[in-house]
Order: structure tokens, then sequence, then C-alpha cells
């Protein structure tokens, strides 16, 4: 769930306002802050901000708030606000210094910038990478059900020419994936991204596919397939085919940044427009073409062969350790090496070999949050179970894991072990499996959802795979919990101390709009009209010694925000009914009763501070919610000798919760007081 529009300014106002902004962009999952200064950040306030599932600082003064799905929205909001107006626009000199210290700062700052290279070349991609891998699903269950030929064929002659035009729909995301990273890459280096995709579209054209046939073209036949060498210029050109190779724009783009920028220096501004790209062109399409494009493939084809090699060579090892790295690799945006590697795999070999075993870790963490939507329904944490949810679609439908991690895994660490232990079990399953049949392999880039099982193959043997990862690391987080003690005792009293505020601000808002009396008998829980009775004073709840409320140990009640009222130091544990009239708040901690007089005066009596935290234990409740009782009844005993021992404030705070809407509320003055003494006198 997003952030609503009023929570977009939360998030700025808890970065430091939007003067500390000097960039924000967004990729699948988070908002990617660049801040003048992060050093003032309060961590803990940007994730309590609700639908803001984490918060990532990072070097050089960049931080990252994780939004999930709806992080868009979130964005689009944040970018509407007034304060906003100027992002990215008009820097003074001072900005733009402290920009350049910021990114000099941090001890890594260059390793940030390098994966945020990777990452922001790729991840505007990830919607179209998606979509081609289900179209290809679709093609591998027709021909698993035999209802089309698909895998291992030649489409034109044993498919038919729809199967072609099928081929068509993924392949072009595929085939044209460097002309995509480049336009990314560019933007992200700051370069004309129509510069660098038109570049690398240069290897794409007629002219140059057709060289393989020119006179002067020499191809011989090697182990890795037929290779081709071009004279050009009398100069010798190794041909490649760089349909689906993303190391090559990756590789250009970080240089063409360098050209381009001493360019810019060069002309002047009127110049620019015509100059800059011109020379961009005919300096980095050579080059790109002699120099950069044999060297990424010979690059991609090394890193491919020494992954190959592992996974032929200890085929268990590769299976459980991919699995294994990649929890601590997504949180660092660490992966998009690896999944380069994959698509260089497909490229060069037609299929990728790493995917499968990285489906398990996927599975593992789906499977570990899975375990937590289960605890926290049985425990009635609406806001763990409600981003459990949303994460957990994300995860078995798009095969995004981020909502999953930040949302849940990185919060509550006890979940990292246990889903490492189904990580490890996916890994060790796929890892038999795959050496007795053989290893599974995918023909597609796809995230590993249930909806893209098909595209690998043997299909059974990496469906028991991801299901022995979910399993067990949902079983694990079920069976252990999520949370440390004392975050399930912190959680607890959380809920509970809602629960009863919730009761209260329903039972005031029902009394302002003169809401008839009707009240649940005491014992046959049946329902009587009760005679009506005025409420002029509020008697003392428990024995002790009266202290003004603004001295009480607990700021929401001492800044009388919930009402004016008393605070008693109790002598005895006896809790009696100040006034008669409905309960309509009785936890089972029995720390608190409200209390709803027939003229509609509303109180609080909250016996000790934060002793909702005590569960329960040394509180003896009498009475029950709904119930009528009349002003001495005992509402309960309590061991006021345990309170203080577990180290916790007894005081007694009695406070008329609706003052606002009654013509007087007068606490009495500060004296010792014994059961049912008046301390509050009351104008309805």
């Amino acid at each position: 769930m997003a952030p609503a529009a009023g929570n977009a300014e939360q998030i700025v106002n808890a970065l430091g306002g939007a003067g500390n902004v000097l960039s924000l962009t967004h990729c699948a999952t988070r908002l990617r802050f660049e801040l003048k200064d992060a050093s003032g950040v309060d961590q803990t306030a940007v994730e309590k901000i609700p639908g803001v599932m984490g918060a990532v600082p990072q070097a050089g003064d960049r931080y990252q708030v994780v939004i999930g799905g709806g992080v868009q929205t979130t964005f689009n909001e944040i970018m509407n606000l007034p304060s906003m107006s100027g992002i990215g626009k008009g820097l003074s000199d001072a900005d733009v210094k402290a920009r350049e210290r910021a990114k000099a700062r941090g001890k890594f700052a260059w390793l940030d910038a390098f994966f945020e290279y990777l990452s922001d070349s790729f991840r505007p991609l990830l919607g179209v990478l998606l979509g081609s891998s289900l179209i290809i699903a679709i093609a591998a269950i027709l021909d698993a059900l035999h209802i089309v030929p698909f895998q291992g064929v030649d489409r034109l002659t044993d498919a038919g020419a729809t199967w072609v035009f099928w081929d068509a729909m993924w392949r072009s995301v595929l085939y044209f994936l460097p002309i995509m990273v480049a336009y990314n890459a560019a933007k992200k280096l700051n370069v004309d991204p129509w510069i660098g995709a038109a570049i690398m579209a240069a290897m794409f054209t007629p002219n140059y596919l057709s060289l393989t046939g020119a006179a002067d073209t020499v191809c011989t036949q090697t182990a890795l397939g037929k290779q081709c060498v071009a004279t050009i210029a009398g100069l010798p050109m190794q041909l490649n085919d760089y349909g689906g190779q993303v190391f090559v724009p990756l590789i250009m783009v970080a240089v063409l940044a360098q050209l381009y920028k001493l360019l810019k220096k060069i002309f002047p501004e009127n110049l620019q427009m015509v100059f800059v790209p011109f020379f961009c062109l005919l300096i980095m399409v050579p080059i790109t073409g002699f120099i950069i494009g044999p060297i990424s493939i010979w690059l991609g084809n090394g890193l491919g062969a020494g992954l190959a090699w592992l996974n032929d060579a200890v085929p268990l090892l590769f299976a459980i350790l991919i699995p294994m790295i990649y929890p601590f690799l997504v949180p660092l945006g660490l992966h998009w090496p690896l999944n380069a590697l994959m698509l260089a795999n497909i490229s060069t070999q037609g299929y990728d070999f790493i995917q499968g075993p990285m489906g398990t870790w996927n599975f593992a963490c789906f499977g570990a949050t899975a375990g937590v939507l289960v605890v926290a329904s049985r425990a009635r944490d609406n806001e763990v179970r409600q981003t459990a949810i949303g994460a957990l679609a994300a995860g078995l439908l798009g095969g995004i894991s981020e909502p999953s991690l930040y949302g849940i895994h990185l919060r509550y660490k006890r979940i990292y072990p246990r889903m490492l232990v189904g990580c490890a079990t996916g890994g060790l399953t796929i890892g038999i499996l795959g050496w007795i049949f053989g290893t599974v392999k995918t023909g597609a880039f796809a995230f590993t959802s249930l909806l893209t099982i098909p595209v690998f193959t043997p299909t059974w043997i990496y469906v028991v795979s991801i299901a022995a990862a979910f399993v067990v690391a949902m079983l694990l987080v079920i069976a252990s919990d999520y949370r440390t003690p004392e975050q399930k005792a912190q959680a607890e009293a959380d809920r509970l101390q809602s629960e009863a505020d919730l009761a209260l601000e329903e039972a005031g808002r029902a009394a302002a709009a003169g809401a008839p009396v009707a009240a649940a008998a005491a014992s046959g829980g049946g329902t009587a009209t009760a005679t009506l009775v005025r409420t002029d004073v509020v008697q003392a709840p428990v024995a002790g010694t009266v202290v003004p409320l603004t001295e009480v140990n607990d700021k929401v009640f001492a800044s009388k925000a919930l009402g004016d009222g008393v605070g008693i130091v109790p002598s005895s544990g006896r809790v009696i009914a100040p006034v008669s009239g409905v309960l309509v708040t009785v936890p089972d901690t029995g720390h608190a009763f409200g209390i709803r007089t027939d003229d509609g005066v509303e109180v609080l009596v909250h016996v000790g501070i934060d002793t909702v935290r005590l569960e329960g234990k040394g509180f003896d409740v009498h009475v029950a919610k709904d119930q009528r009782v009349e002003a001495g009844d005992a509402l309960a005993d309590v061991d006021i000798d345990a309170v203080r021992a577990a180290g916790y404030d007894p005081t007694t705070i009695v406070v008329v919760i609706n003052t606002m809407t009654l013509t007087a509320v007068t606490p009495r003055d500060a004296s010792a007081v014994g059961l049912g003494d008046p301390i509050i006198d009351v104008t309805p």
C-alpha cells in the first residue's frame, strides 16, 4: 500500500525538507534520493510513516525509501508538492559544490555509483522483460501440452509462420536489449540518451549485418562457432551478433560519457546541438565496432564459461551457492551483474542455467513472507499482515522480492536464518535432481514467479525445488515466529492499546452525537433501559494521593491531549467505577476502563503507565465490555507491588476524554483520597 498524499509530504520532511533534496528518481520499488546532507535523517521516523516499507542509507548522501508496488504514485505525489517544484532545476553554485562534496564524502561512493549505474540501466526495462518472459511462457505451456511444437524446432518449417510471428513478440525485447540499455545508461550518466541508443543501433543495421558477406570478409569455423573478420579502411574488425548483449552498451556508454563531457566543453552552446552528436557518432561507432564490442563479447563469454565450468564441475555447489548469496546481493543492489550474465548466456548459448537455482532463493523469500502472514494473522497484527499480503502478491505473481525484503525481512532479523535454510533446501534439491536428470535451464530472462514456471526445463525439477524452498522457509517462520520475545510483547501491547484507543474514540463520537443510552445487564448479557443518572462528580477509582495531571510520567496524558483529569498514586489495589454508566472499553490486559455515563460523560481509568506491556499479569478483572456499572462497583484488583517490581509506575490516571464537549471539567486539589472520594467536578 503506497503512502497517502499527506504522507508524501511527511517523507520529504523526514529527510530534512525539500531544501535538502538535490534529486529524486525511483525504480520498481524504491524512491532514490540524493540529499545535500543525509547525516541528520532520522531513519526510524522515516520507517514509521504509513506505507513506507524501509529506508536504506547509502554512501555519498544517497538515500533510498522503499515503498513497494505503489512507488510510481508516491513519486508523483512527492514531485507534485509545491515545495518540490525546483528539484533538478537551477542549482546554485553552492548547491553544485555541496553535491560534489557529497559524492566524495562516502568512502565507497564510487562503488555505490557503479551499482546504481548497473541498476538504473536495467530497472526501467523490468516491465518489458517480464512481459516478454510471459509470452514465451505461454508458448512453453502449449509445447508441453503438445498443441504446437516450440522448443528445439525450426519455427518456420515445424511450427509455421504464426509461431515465427509469435517469436517476434518476445525476441524484440531480448534482441534489441542493447539499444534499450544504451539509452538508459546514457540517461543515467547525463548523456543525450538518443546518442547512446544510436551508436548501439549502428551494430543492428542491415549494413553492419551484411558485412559478413562482403568480398574482403574472412570467416572461419571455431569452437565457439563461425567467426568473421571484415577489413574496414585497412583495419581488421571482428564481426559479432550483438543481439541480447548487455556488456557492450554498458562499457560503450561509460566511454561515451567522457567524450560527451569533453565535447560539451569544447563547443560553444549554440553549436553543441549539431557538433556534439556528430563527433560522438563519428568517434564512438568505430570504437565500439573495433574495440569495445569484441572486448565486451570476450568478457561476457569468459564469465559465462567460468560459471558454466563451475556448474559442470561441481553442480551441487553451484546450485547451493547461487540461492545462498542472493539474499545478501539483492538488498545491496549487487545482483545486477549476475542478471547481466544471465542475459549474456541466453544471447550466446541460447539458454541460461543461473535462473533455476536463483528461483529457489526467490521462493524461499516468498515462503518466509507467507509464514509471516500466517503468524501476523494469528496475532491480529493488521499492519504486518497487510504488508505481507502485498509483498506475497508482488512476489508470487511478479517475481519481485524487494517488498518482502524491505517491508518485512530486514525489519525482523529472525527471518533471515530461517529463509536461508529454505534457500539451502531449494538449492540442494535442484542440485541433486539436476545432477541426476539434467540441469534446469531456460531460454528466456524470466522473473521467477508462478507465472513463469513453464519457461524452465525440466519443469518438474524446478517445481519440486521451489516448492521445497517455499514450504521449508514458511514452516520455520510459523514454528518459531518472526519476532523476538521483546518485539512480540511490544506488538501485542501496541495492538491492545490501539484497540482501547479506538473504542474510546468511538464512544466519544457516540456521546457527542447524543446517542441513545442502552446498557447491557450486568450478569445476564441482555439489554435494559437504564434510569438516567446525572453526572456531577467523578469519584476516586483507587485510594491514594492525588497529583496534578501535568505531573504524571506520561507525556500524552500530561499534555491533556486526551482530556482533563488527575493522577492518583495508589495505596491499594482495589479499582472501582468512578461514575455510573456503560463500560465501552475493557481490554484483556485489564489496565484500562472506559465508561460512558447516561448523560454523555466519557471517563477513562488507566491503571499504571505502560502497564499494557504486562499483558494482564497482576490484574484480576471483574467486569466485561458493554456491562453497566454503578459508581463504587468493583472493576478490578491489581497487585500494585507486582506492578512496581516489574518496573512500571502504578500511578492511576483518571481523565474525562470528551472534556472539550462539556461545559466544565474541574479537577480538585491534590490530597489524600479514599475509594469513592470526589476528585473531579463535571458540568455536562
